[in-house]
């Protein structure tokens, strides 16, 4: 699902809004939200707003009440540093950009063969810093059935702090899957089947 991640004044309500509206004719008993990356930072809040049945996020970093991303990352060690060079700087509509083809490989595609790498490269989008920056509007940590899938290989979410934050912050089911941050491109059968097994 394409999420508004490249308009400047979108929030993460704003993308929680565009899953609602997809989503609307599907009952919560059959609905399973498996947010990748930072859209643990709207599946939490789709949860807050109507029924969904589980909650899975893959190599995620979930939404805190209360708090900002920006402030859950300067307060622990989430991303591994080295990915930064890898973007651009922040455009005239506080934009970034994965700009260097060879680190997003390294952080996000490592395990993907060299086509595969290039082609989800050529489809990055750019992402505003301003949702990283707004306080959380989600009340409290929702009250479903949670999963968490840690990439063992991950090089940009670190797996340390997955596993710790899916006990403590989520009470969540771990499941581990080898491989890096992308697993949906470079081992889509083992993927599908951890979350066919989560249903």
């Amino acid at each position: 699902m394409d999420l508004p991640c490249d308009v400047g004044s979108a929030t993460f309500d704003d993308y929680a809004d565009v899953v609602c509206d997809s989503v609307a004719h599907t009952s919560g008993d059959e609905l399973i939200l498996v947010g990748h990356g930072l859209a643990g930072q709207t599946i939490p809040l789709v949860a807050a707003r109507r029924p969904v049945r589980r909650l899975v996020y893959l190599c995620g970093v979930p939404a805190m009440p209360g708090q900002s991303l920006a402030g859950q990352m300067s307060a622990d060690e989430i991303l591994n540093p080295a990915y930064a060079p890898a973007l651009s700087d922040m455009d005239s509509e506080g934009r970034r950009t994965w700009v260097d083809e060879s680190l997003a490989r390294v952080h996000m595609y490592a395990d993907c063969d060299e086509g595969t790498a290039h082609d989800a490269f050529s489809r990055t989008r750019p992402q505003s810093i301003l949702p990283y920056t707004l306080q959380s509007s989600l009340p409290t940590v929702p009250d479903v059935a949670t999963a968490y899938v840690v990439c063992t290989e991950d090089r940009l979410i670190n797996p340390p702090w997955s596993r710790r934050i899916a006990r403590e912050w989520l009470d969540a089911e771990i499941v581990e899957l080898p491989g890096s941050h992308s697993p949906f491109l470079s081992r889509p059968g083992e993927l599908a089947a951890v979350l066919d097994g989560l249903t």
